[in-house]
């Protein structure tokens, strides 16, 4: 069995750090370089960074962050935000980015995951889905949330897929931020039709929540963000009760 990875998620404004709750309520959670040191010292399997507010003009903001990030830890780290285009990917992985994110310009364009796989290989395009539960149904969001789309989060999953992705970092809207879990039934569904990893977002808040996103949501990552921020939940302790469990998680 894989070893299940566990991976702190830092989302950037302004160059800082923040938190919100269900997307919204945003607050500081300090620098990132700093944050970024502290986790990959601390047994983190990899990062993801998402410029949340990211635009055209802060392309080159968030390429300087990157490069002093690559300069201070030996984890692998994803980047996201505002990616739309070969070039931009080119910029970040050149700077040290392992792997890149894609969201919203994957759904309005998605030919853009053909063309970054074919360039970049697989192994280092994650596509991110945004979705919410809206009467029985799981819809694809976009923009940080923030406009809904008719597209189904299966059936977008399996195209994402088929185009070339290498992994998919799942986040459920509904549990962003909330602390009462994972959506471990969509995880499940999505872990049993696709055959790319399921990186599990949205919802951590104890630590049976990441030992149930391995056994019922069959994810194969688990991320979070506020919970170590603030450090309600080590990851050495929280590695340590996933092991007792059974769960293989890299020390």
């Amino acid at each position: 069995m894989l070893t299940k990875r566990i991976i702190p998620c830092l989302d950037i404004k302004n160059g800082r750090t923040v938190k919100g709750i269900n997307f919204l309520d945003l607050r500081d959670a300090g620098d990132p370089v700093e944050l970024a040191k502290f986790y990959s010292e601390n047994g983190a399997d990899e990062l993801v960074f998402l410029d949340i507010s990211a635009t055209e003009e802060r392309r080159k903001t968030l390429a300087d962050l990157v490069l002093k990030v690559a300069e201070t830890i030996n984890i692998p780290f994803t980047v996201g935000g505002g990616i739309s285009s070969v070039e931009d990917v080119e910029i970040l992985l050149n700077n040290g980015a392992d792997k890149v994110s894609i969201n919203s310009s994957a759904v309005k364009n998605p030919q853009l995951i053909n063309d970054l796989a074919s360039k970049f290989g697989s192994q280092c395009i994650v596509v991110a889905i945004d979705a919410k539960l809206i009467d029985g149904n799981w819809k694809v969001h976009l923009v940080g949330g923030k406009v809904p789309t008719a597209l189904d989060l299966f059936d977008w999953a399996k195209q994402v897929e088929k185009r070339g992705a290498g992994e998919i970092l799942f986040t459920s809207m509904d549990n962003d931020g909330t602390k009462n879990g994972f959506a471990n039934k969509a995880l499940k569904k999505l872990s049993t039709q696709l055959n790319i990893p399921i990186i599990a977002s949205g919802g951590a808040g104890k630590i049976h929540h990441f030992t149930d996103a391995f056994n019922i949501g069959k994810a194969d990552a688990a991320l979070a963000a506020s919970v170590f921020h603030f450090k309600e939940i080590t990851i050495s302790e929280l590695k340590n009760e996933l092991q007792i469990q059974g769960i293989p998680v890299r020390k």
